[in-house]
């Protein structure tokens, strides 16, 4: 759904750091280059940014009002 603001595993705040992510890795850089320019180091809150899906989008068809 949406991104985490702190990392499921340590805690560390890591969720205003998800936009200029997605904005680096859109231009082509990698992602562990991007995760290295964030100084994000902890392997669990790389694995936060690496295996985030976003599913906003489909769940947003299923809506009812």
């Amino acid at each position: 759904m949406f991104f985490p603001i702190r990392c499921f595993t340590c805690g560390a705040v890591i969720g205003h750091q998800w936009e200029e992510y997605q904005k680096q890795v859109k231009e082509g850089k990698s992602p562990a280059e991007v995760l290295d320019s964030l100084e994000i180091e902890r392997y669990c809150c790389r694995r936060m940014f690496l295996s985030h899906v976003e599913v906003m989008d489909k769940v947003m068809r299923y809506r009812k009002f």
